[in-house]
């Protein structure tokens, strides 16, 4: 997809996202060596940002696979639609009973209708779900496979195993190959130890909050018309926010929020006011709020530190 680490970041930027050199380096790297990359780290750093940008810096389609506790091989790989199958038997009532006449027993019924298994066990009755979809795939694509932490050990062995060769096998048709190895980006939130053989299969990547200076350059790029001091008075409260205890620490989507929230106000640079008002927009569990407000000398500082 790129032909270096420069021109990895270059697109990326182009495509919305500023990565670190770090980022770029394993962005590309992944593409090269044809591996997954795994994107661990705290909610709302960027990941799921990341792999659409990839996909969008490559020209890819994106396919996503949000994974929950619970999730089977059904929603992932694929299901019948048995409702359309029903359909189908019933329009193909007569047709199933001249298959029938004659039969002397249950047996021989059940024999002749075996036979027909192919009409009804068909990909025309086939749902393809994420993965199989990206396998299928007439084009490359990106499969984007979400916070893999939140799905079940058992899910993740599947999903090793699909990795390791990237094919699907549907018992009623066979064996569907890769036409094209799909780039896969798994993110992790670390709600729970990932097993070493999935990380083995897999480019590592851990992305953290980004630093004031990045902060400040990812608002100028997604708030148009932020005021030089205002921005950088949001990247640095958002950063001393980040070191207090927290229930949850805010997110880049939220800084963002924020900072356009205090530009529709006209506003200038923090006092403290004014972050009183509008920091609901930035966190949002009471603890964390009450906190912040406790606090609001050492935010208000930082600004001009």
């Amino acid at each position: 997809m790129f032909a270096s680490i420069d021109e990895t970041g270059a697109a990326l930027e182009r495509a919305g996202y500023l990565p670190s050199r770090e980022i770029a380096t394993s962005v590309f790297l992944a593409d090269r060596l044809d591996k997954p990359v795994l994107v661990e780290g705290a909610a709302g750093v960027g990941k799921t940002d990341l792999a659409r940008a990839i996909a969008q810096a490559a020209g890819l389609p994106l396919l996503r696979l949000q994974c929950y506790e619970g999730l089977d091989e059904a929603k992932a790989l694929y299901e019948w639609e048995y409702a359309k199958q029903l359909l189908y038997t019933q329009l193909l009532r007569d047709k199933l009973q001249e298959t029938l006449a004659g039969t002397a027993s249950l047996a021989e019924a059940a024999d002749r209708i075996a036979k027909s298994d192919a009409v009804f066990f068909s990909e025309r009755f086939l749902l393809p779900r994420p993965i199989l979809k990206a396998i299928t795939s007439e084009a490359p694509v990106l499969l984007l496979v979400d916070e893999i932490d939140k799905a079940d050990p058992e899910f993740e062995a599947l999903l090793l195993e699909i990795l390791s060769d990237f094919t699907v096998t549907v018992p009623e048709l066979g064996t569907f190959r890769a036409r094209h190895l799909p780039h896969v980006v798994l993110t992790s939130n670390n709600a729970r130890e990932l097993s070493d053989a999935l990380k083995r299969r897999c480019l590592h990547l851990y992305i953290d909050f980004p630093e004031a200076a990045r902060e400040l350059a990812i608002l100028r790029t997604r708030v148009p018309g932020l005021p030089e001091a205002l921005g950088a008075a949001v990247a640095a409260a958002v950063a001393k926010i980040r070191t207090m205890e927290m229930k949850k620490a805010p997110s880049i989507a939220e800084s963002i929020d924020w900072a356009r929230a205090l530009l529709l106000l006209g506003a200038q640079r923090l006092d403290a006011a004014l972050v009183k008002e509008t920091l609901s927009f930035l966190l949002k569990y009471e603890s964390d709020l009450a906190r912040a407000r406790e606090q609001l000398p050492e935010i208000l500082a930082a600004q001009v530190s």
